[in-house]
């Protein structure tokens, strides 16, 4: 079943802003002053917290190895605890490269003015989704049944499990504080399937190629909750640089992503573990849909 699209968003500002106006501690300590004072010759990586520590750190382990090859530079990675930490980790410098959510990347985008880079993204994310899920056993058969039902998105941060679900929502005639019973945010995709499985919410949203993920490894949450629905697509990840990153560092970073083939083994092992098919060229213009929406919505001044 997909949602219908048409543009108009529903409004919610405050947990976003707090999310942009106040970089955890935990995030902070973990890009503070080691970080800023980098010796040369390493590269400074981090991604959006959109699933568990362990697990971007075990996706992320051949792929570090790979860039280390493709670049000469010892490569580190950082989990941070909230998106706001890898906007503010990019904008003073202290990421060199970091994996961001569409609605993540335009915040990075005005936070520099501009100066952040995107790089490449999967081919996977020109036309990204988000899926609604459900317990195996809810009456819920329709979005519109959701009305006066706990609800779970992620974090108010994320382009597929928070804004642009609300987005189709709306164009639904749903507003989630409105017509939900409550609405909470579990803080990661994998996180919104626990409660979703655990009955905490009865129905929640997330990234479509997480919960693809989750159901192909057996998850034990993934199999206890059903897909309800599928949005239509949007732009959404990408492989972003900091401002004033080298440029001849910035072109080997791209062709090392662009150079992984599938019908390589060793490649296809970091693809497969990156949920993606290949790596494309991406550019900034991709994203304005996802600025333009989070501008109706309020999110964006």
């Amino acid at each position: 079943m997909n949602l219908l699209t048409t543009p108009f968003l529903a409004r919610r500002r405050r947990a976003v802003v707090h999310a942009l106006a106040a970089l955890s501690l935990g995030g902070a300590a973990l890009l503070g002053a080691g970080a800023a004072h980098a010796q040369a010759g390493v590269l400074r990586v981090s991604a959006i917290p959109d699933e568990a520590p362990s697990e971007l750190q075990r996706k992320f382990k051949p792929l570090g190895e790979y860039l280390k090859a493709k670049t000469g530079l010892d490569v580190q990675f950082t989990p941070v605890t909230d998106y706001a930490a890898v906007v503010e980790g990019l904008a003073a410098k202290k990421i060199d490269l970091a994996w961001l959510g569409g609605f993540t990347f335009v915040q990075a985008r005005l936070r520099t003015e501009g100066q952040v880079v995107p790089i490449v993204q999967r081919a996977e994310d020109e036309k990204f989704t988000s899926k609604f899920i459900v317990p195996l056993d809810s009456p819920i058969q329709s979005v519109a049944d959701i009305k006066g039902h706990t609800f779970v998105f992620g974090a108010p941060s994320s382009t597929s499990g928070s804004l642009m679900p609300r987005y189709f929502l709306q164009q639904q005639g749903m507003v989630p504080e409105r017509d939900f019973k409550t609405v909470a945010f579990s803080g990661a995709h994998d996180a919104t399937v626990a409660f979703v499985a655990s009955g905490r919410a009865e129905a929640g949203v997330l990234n479509a190629s997480v919960m693809d993920k989750l159901v192909e490894a057996k998850n034990p949450n993934a199999l206890k909750v059903r897909v309800l629905a599928t949005t239509p697509p949007f732009f959404d990840y990408n492989w972003t640089v900091r401002p004033g990153l080298d440029p001849a560092l910035q072109k080997k970073l791209t062709d090392a992503f662009l150079a992984l083939d599938p019908a390589r083994p060793a490649d296809k092992e970091i693809l497969d573990l990156q949920r993606a098919s290949r790596f494309v060229p991406t550019k900034a213009s991709n994203y304005d849909g996802i600025e333009a929406a989070g501008k109706s919505a309020g999110l964006i001044k």
